[in-house]
């Protein structure tokens, strides 16, 4: 380092800019060497050499910063200290896209890593700049342009606003069909980043007519792509049932939908969070989400997919669905999911989160499920805690369903109702007493524990009369 810094004052332009582009590759590689570029006092003078010389200079000054900048809030801290936000700003409007584009990039970098450094670069005047950047023709500084408005719009409802303030939104909405994936997975974070924080905000992005334009990303061969498009319209989602509804309305709910069926892993989480966001609005809400075939494919994810998150969320998602009516609980229960659910929640393998949403999840469903074939397994299987209120369920439609109760008889669950051991007076115990008095009482009798060998004492017992 200390060999490097004279050669930054060198008279040769060639060697300052070498020196600084090995001072920014140091930098980058990790945060130990960032901090000595910090404490060998060699921000000053790459900031004051910032405004002085040449393009390929300044490219090479900005790229040490960004490299200073990225590793964490103290070193980006280190940067605004010294003056170096107001020459940053000052290229972004320089006549070189490409000193704009090293610019935007530190000034980016500084913003991510929390709403007070994002408020400094704010305060230095870069959000109109960069809002030109992005409408500038090179594909390179637009990527870099609208991902340092991801970074500032990110940390919280006023920053994002600043953004929106000087028209970013409109920019942004227009190049969401742009042909370069890069920018289209830059410019859907900056909208998400946007949307996420308000019901006015999300709306601001709606009105510029995004759909169903971004539902085409949805269908791009770029996996992130297709990832921060399904973030965008989950965060639209998840603020009302409103906006819910346009994005129904718009065919959203089933492109999403297709979209979690094209892909895998970490991509599918956005889109599988938006589908329990839609359905927890409003049962009908939830329905369009039934119908557009969304549960097998969140059945589909619960099995499949290796991650614990991932499941987690699916399992949330269906509890969303089916926790309305019967006839939702119903649409979960035919798909096989509440076996899968429930070897989740008993896996000890199972993480915490995914355990409680599982557990969750089935008891949402058992409580409005009355389709008794979905239920009989969890009468063998169910820990007490669930068993509860799968009795409960029989319990409700046995008395005004026949045939039910006939079946109830042949497949044995009114045997298994007997041998389970529920305290007096507990609520597991009324409804067994419920169903009970849904048969005669031989009948109960019969398959209660024990009466076999009652009836064999019986036998052993008796005198047959002598001729």
């Amino acid at each position: 380092m200390s060999l490097l810094r004279p050669l930054l004052l060198d008279v040769v332009p060639t060697i300052q800019q070498t020196a600084a582009l090995a001072l920014g590759r140091l930098a980058n590689y990790n945060g130990d060497l960032a901090e000595a570029v910090v404490k060998g006092d060699i921000l000053p003078q790459l900031v004051y050499s910032l405004a002085e010389q040449n393009r390929f200079y300044k490219k090479a000054a900005a790229f040490v910063l960004r490299a200073v900048g990225k590793h964490s809030p103290q070193l980006a801290q280190a940067i605004v200290d010294c003056g170096a936000l107001d020459t940053l700003v000052i290229c972004l409007e320089d006549f070189d896209p490409g000193v704009k584009e090293a610019a935007a990039w530190a000034l980016g970098y500084i913003a991510r890593h929390n709403a007070e450094l994002s408020q400094a670069v704010v305060d230095a005047g870069a959000v109109p700049l960069l809002v030109l950047c992005i409408q500038e023709p090179e594909i390179a500084l637009k990527r870099i342009a609208a991902s340092a408005l991801s970074d500032i719009s990110k940390h919280s409802p006023e920053l994002a606003q600043t953004v929106v303030d000087v028209g970013a939104i409109a920019h942004l909405a227009q190049m969401i069909l742009n042909p370069d994936s890069k920018l289209k997975r830059q410019v859907l974070s900056a909208l998400s980043q946007i949307a996420k924080h308000s019901v006015d905000l999300a709306e601001m992005v709606v009105e510029a007519e995004i759909f169903p334009v971004v539902l085409t990303c949805l269908k791009d061969k770029d996996d992130y792509v297709k990832k921060n498009a399904s973030t965008l319209i989950r965060e639209i989602a998840k603020h009302t049932p409103e906006l819910s509804q346009l994005i129904v309305n718009t065919g959203g709910v089933a492109a999403v939908t297709d979209c979690i069926g094209s892909c895998k892993g970490n991509i599918r989480l956005p889109g599988i969070m938006m589908l329990g966001y839609v359905a927890a609005h409003s049962e009908n809400l939830a329905m369009a989400v039934i119908v557009s075939k969304a549960v097998p494919q969140l059945s589909v994810c619960l099995s499949e997919e290796p991650e614990d998150h991932i499941k987690a969320a699916a399992a949330w998602a269906l509890g969303q669905i089916g926790r309305h009516t019967p006839e939702h609980a119903r649409a979960v229960a035919v798909t096989n999911t509440l076996p899968v659910l429930l070897s989740l929640y008993m896996s000890t393998e199972s993480s915490e989160d995914l355990q409680t949403k599982s557990k969750k999840a089935i008891k949402s469903i058992l409580q409005k499920c009355t389709y008794l074939p979905a239920l009989e397994p969890f009468l063998y299987d169910a820990p007490p805690n669930i068993l509860k209120h799968v009795v409960g369920q029989f319990s409700k439609v046995l008395p005004h369903d026949s045939k039910a109760r006939r079946l109830f008889v042949t497949s044995g669950g009114l045997k298994k109702v007997q041998e389970i051991k529920a305290g007096p007076g507990s609520l597991l115990q009324e409804y067994i007493n419920s169903i009970n008095s849904c048969y005669p009482e031989e009948i109960v009798r019969y398959y209660s524990p024990g009466y076999s060998d009652a009836l064999l004492q019986r036998v052993d017992s008796y005198q047959p009369l002598a001729n």
